[in-house]
Protein backbone atom coordinates (compact mmCIF):
# COMPACT_ATOMS: atom_id res chain seq x y z
CA UNK A 1 0.00 0.00 0.00
CA UNK A 2 1.47 3.16 -0.83
CA UNK A 3 1.98 6.09 1.69
CA UNK A 4 3.43 9.44 1.57
CA UNK A 5 7.25 9.92 2.56
CA UNK A 6 8.02 9.86 6.68
CA UNK A 7 8.23 13.92 6.18
CA UNK A 8 4.74 14.32 5.48
CA UNK A 9 3.65 11.85 7.07
CA UNK A 10 5.14 13.31 10.34
CA UNK A 11 3.53 16.79 9.05
CA UNK A 12 -0.21 15.51 9.10
CA UNK A 13 0.33 14.06 12.41
CA UNK A 14 1.48 17.04 13.74
CA UNK A 15 -1.61 18.54 12.19
CA UNK A 16 -4.27 16.62 13.39
CA UNK A 17 -3.21 17.76 16.83
CA UNK A 18 -4.54 21.16 16.20
CA UNK A 19 -8.20 21.62 17.33
CA UNK A 20 -10.68 20.98 14.98
CA UNK A 21 -8.50 19.02 12.40
CA UNK A 22 -9.01 15.35 11.24
CA UNK A 23 -7.02 13.19 9.24
CA UNK A 24 -8.55 13.77 5.99
CA UNK A 25 -7.91 18.15 6.34
CA UNK A 26 -4.34 17.42 8.11
CA UNK A 27 -3.37 15.49 4.81
CA UNK A 28 -4.86 17.94 2.34
CA UNK A 29 -3.45 20.59 4.42
CA UNK A 30 -0.05 19.07 4.08
CA UNK A 31 0.12 18.68 0.68
CA UNK A 32 -0.79 21.87 -0.16
CA UNK A 33 1.86 23.46 1.86
CA UNK A 34 4.20 20.91 -0.24
CA UNK A 35 2.62 22.70 -3.31
CA UNK A 36 3.53 25.46 -2.09
CA UNK A 37 7.02 26.14 -0.47
CA UNK A 38 6.90 29.59 -0.18
CA UNK A 39 3.59 29.65 2.28
CA UNK A 40 5.23 26.80 4.28
CA UNK A 41 8.45 28.66 5.01
CA UNK A 42 5.64 31.61 5.86
CA UNK A 43 3.92 29.45 8.18
CA UNK A 44 7.29 28.02 9.95
CA UNK A 45 8.50 31.52 10.58
CA UNK A 46 5.17 32.51 12.29
CA UNK A 47 5.09 29.32 14.17
CA UNK A 48 8.44 29.84 15.22
CA UNK A 49 7.99 33.38 16.11
CA UNK A 50 5.20 32.74 17.86
CA UNK A 51 6.98 29.87 20.13
CA UNK A 52 9.83 32.28 20.87
CA UNK A 53 8.11 35.38 21.26
CA UNK A 54 4.77 35.07 22.74
CA UNK A 55 4.66 34.88 26.55
CA UNK A 56 1.57 35.87 29.36
CA UNK A 57 1.30 39.12 30.86
CA UNK A 58 2.59 38.88 34.54
CA UNK A 59 -0.31 41.23 35.50
CA UNK A 60 -3.39 40.09 33.32
CA UNK A 61 -2.18 36.65 31.56
CA UNK A 62 -3.18 38.14 28.14
CA UNK A 63 -0.74 36.89 25.40
CA UNK A 64 1.89 40.13 24.75
CA UNK A 65 5.42 39.93 22.81
CA UNK A 66 6.62 41.74 25.74
CA UNK A 67 8.59 40.86 28.84
CA UNK A 68 6.60 42.64 31.01
CA UNK A 69 2.75 43.70 30.48
CA UNK A 70 0.42 43.39 27.79
CA UNK A 71 -0.93 46.80 25.62
CA UNK A 72 -3.65 47.28 27.29
CA UNK A 73 -2.24 46.93 31.23
CA UNK A 74 0.72 49.25 30.47
CA UNK A 75 -2.23 51.82 28.99
CA UNK A 76 -2.28 54.62 32.01
CA UNK A 77 -5.61 55.54 29.76
CA UNK A 78 -7.35 53.03 30.89
CA UNK A 79 -9.63 52.63 33.95
CA UNK A 80 -7.55 51.23 36.58
CA UNK A 81 -10.63 50.27 38.90
CA UNK A 82 -12.46 48.17 36.20
CA UNK A 83 -11.69 44.71 35.73
CA UNK A 84 -13.61 42.30 33.27
CA UNK A 85 -12.91 38.62 33.88
CA UNK A 86 -12.45 36.45 31.07
CA UNK A 87 -11.51 32.90 30.08
CA UNK A 88 -9.37 33.12 27.15
CA UNK A 89 -7.40 35.55 24.96
CA UNK A 90 -9.93 35.77 22.66
CA UNK A 91 -12.55 36.49 24.55
CA UNK A 92 -10.96 39.91 25.11
CA UNK A 93 -10.13 40.32 21.76
CA UNK A 94 -14.01 40.06 21.28
CA UNK A 95 -14.70 41.92 23.91
CA UNK A 96 -12.76 45.20 22.73
CA UNK A 97 -13.84 44.87 19.41
CA UNK A 98 -17.24 46.34 20.71
CA UNK A 99 -15.61 49.24 21.50
CA UNK A 100 -16.75 50.30 24.83
CA UNK A 101 -15.46 48.87 27.48
CA UNK A 102 -11.65 50.44 28.62
CA UNK A 103 -11.25 48.77 31.96
CA UNK A 104 -8.34 45.93 32.45
CA UNK A 105 -8.94 42.61 32.32
CA UNK A 106 -7.88 38.68 34.10
CA UNK A 107 -7.73 36.10 31.08
CA UNK A 108 -8.06 32.92 33.48
CA UNK A 109 -6.93 30.12 31.19
CA UNK A 110 -9.72 28.57 30.47
CA UNK A 111 -13.40 27.30 32.66
CA UNK A 112 -13.72 24.96 35.32
CA UNK A 113 -14.92 21.76 33.79
CA UNK A 114 -14.49 18.00 35.97
CA UNK A 115 -15.16 15.92 32.87
CA UNK A 116 -12.36 17.23 31.04
CA UNK A 117 -10.30 17.05 34.08
CA UNK A 118 -9.99 21.52 33.88
CA UNK A 119 -10.28 22.24 37.97
CA UNK A 120 -9.67 25.73 39.73
CA UNK A 121 -6.10 25.12 40.10
CA UNK A 122 -5.50 24.80 36.51
CA UNK A 123 -6.62 28.10 36.14
CA UNK A 124 -5.79 31.89 37.11
CA UNK A 125 -7.72 31.80 39.64
CA UNK A 126 -5.54 32.34 42.89
CA UNK A 127 -3.68 34.80 40.87
CA UNK A 128 -6.88 36.67 40.31
CA UNK A 129 -8.20 36.89 44.09
CA UNK A 130 -4.46 38.07 44.99
CA UNK A 131 -5.10 40.72 42.50
CA UNK A 132 -8.70 41.81 43.43
CA UNK A 133 -7.17 42.06 47.22
CA UNK A 134 -4.12 43.78 45.84
CA UNK A 135 -5.57 46.38 43.50
CA UNK A 136 -9.02 46.79 45.06
CA UNK A 137 -11.26 48.15 41.85
CA UNK A 138 -14.11 48.65 41.92
CA UNK A 139 -15.84 46.68 39.65
CA UNK A 140 -15.67 42.98 39.26
CA UNK A 141 -17.16 41.87 35.54
CA UNK A 142 -17.17 38.31 35.22
CA UNK A 143 -17.50 37.30 31.52
CA UNK A 144 -17.43 33.93 31.26
CA UNK A 145 -19.38 32.46 28.10
CA UNK A 146 -22.96 31.63 28.83
CA UNK A 147 -22.46 27.67 29.58
CA UNK A 148 -22.80 25.57 32.05
CA UNK A 149 -18.91 25.41 32.77
CA UNK A 150 -19.05 28.93 32.39
CA UNK A 151 -21.38 29.57 35.22
CA UNK A 152 -19.71 26.98 37.03
CA UNK A 153 -16.82 28.80 36.87
CA UNK A 154 -18.87 32.20 37.38
CA UNK A 155 -20.32 30.91 40.68
CA UNK A 156 -17.24 29.55 42.02
CA UNK A 157 -15.45 32.93 41.31
CA UNK A 158 -18.54 34.82 43.11
CA UNK A 159 -17.04 32.44 46.65
CA UNK A 160 -13.85 33.61 46.36
CA UNK A 161 -14.56 37.48 45.30
CA UNK A 162 -17.14 38.09 47.82
CA UNK A 163 -15.15 37.67 50.54
CA UNK A 164 -12.82 40.75 48.82
CA UNK A 165 -15.61 43.50 48.96
CA UNK A 166 -15.62 44.15 45.17
CA UNK A 167 -18.58 44.62 43.84
CA UNK A 168 -19.44 41.37 40.94
CA UNK A 169 -21.35 42.00 38.50
CA UNK A 170 -22.37 39.36 35.11
CA UNK A 171 -22.17 40.28 31.26
CA UNK A 172 -26.29 40.59 30.34
CA UNK A 173 -27.54 37.55 28.66
CA UNK A 174 -27.88 39.32 25.00
CA UNK A 175 -25.17 36.62 24.45
CA UNK A 176 -27.06 33.38 23.88
CA UNK A 177 -26.94 30.78 25.94
CA UNK A 178 -24.97 27.64 25.01
CA UNK A 179 -22.67 29.39 23.26
CA UNK A 180 -19.15 31.67 23.61
CA UNK A 181 -17.68 35.23 23.90
CA UNK A 182 -15.95 34.76 20.46
CA UNK A 183 -18.69 33.96 18.18
CA UNK A 184 -21.11 37.02 19.39
CA UNK A 185 -21.12 39.94 17.43
CA UNK A 186 -19.59 43.63 18.45
CA UNK A 187 -23.11 44.83 19.25
CA UNK A 188 -23.96 41.87 21.47
CA UNK A 189 -21.13 42.40 23.13
CA UNK A 190 -21.64 46.03 23.85
CA UNK A 191 -25.14 45.69 24.95
CA UNK A 192 -24.21 42.65 27.40
CA UNK A 193 -21.77 44.96 29.15
CA UNK A 194 -23.71 48.19 28.79
CA UNK A 195 -26.61 45.97 30.61
CA UNK A 196 -24.48 43.89 32.82
CA UNK A 197 -26.27 43.19 35.84
CA UNK A 198 -25.12 42.75 39.63
CA UNK A 199 -24.71 39.71 41.16
CA UNK A 200 -26.78 39.00 43.70
CA UNK A 201 -24.73 38.40 47.60
CA UNK A 202 -24.80 34.78 48.49
CA UNK A 203 -24.38 35.67 52.24
CA UNK A 204 -26.55 38.65 52.00
CA UNK A 205 -29.06 38.25 55.13
CA UNK A 206 -32.32 39.56 56.55
CA UNK A 207 -33.89 39.72 52.48
CA UNK A 208 -31.26 39.72 48.82
CA UNK A 209 -30.10 43.32 47.94
CA UNK A 210 -28.94 43.79 44.10
CA UNK A 211 -27.06 46.95 42.66
CA UNK A 212 -26.36 48.42 39.27
CA UNK A 213 -22.97 48.60 37.24
CA UNK A 214 -22.98 52.18 39.01
CA UNK A 215 -23.11 50.80 42.59
CA UNK A 216 -26.56 51.88 43.79
CA UNK A 217 -29.01 49.78 45.22
CA UNK A 218 -31.88 48.51 42.96
CA UNK A 219 -34.09 46.11 45.35
CA UNK A 220 -34.95 45.52 48.87
CA UNK A 221 -35.88 42.73 51.38
CA UNK A 222 -38.56 40.49 49.43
Amino acid sequence: MAQYSEAIQRLIEQLTRLPGIGTRTAERLALHLVNHPEQARQLADSVRQVGEQIRRCRRCYNLTESHDLCGICADAGRDQRLLCVVEQPRDLVAIESAGVYRGLYHVLGGRIAPLDGVGPEALTIEALVRRVRTERPREVIIATSPTTEGDTTAAYLVQLLEPCGVHLTRLARGVVPGSTLEIATPEMLASAIRDRRAIESVSAAGGKKKRDAGGEETGGSL
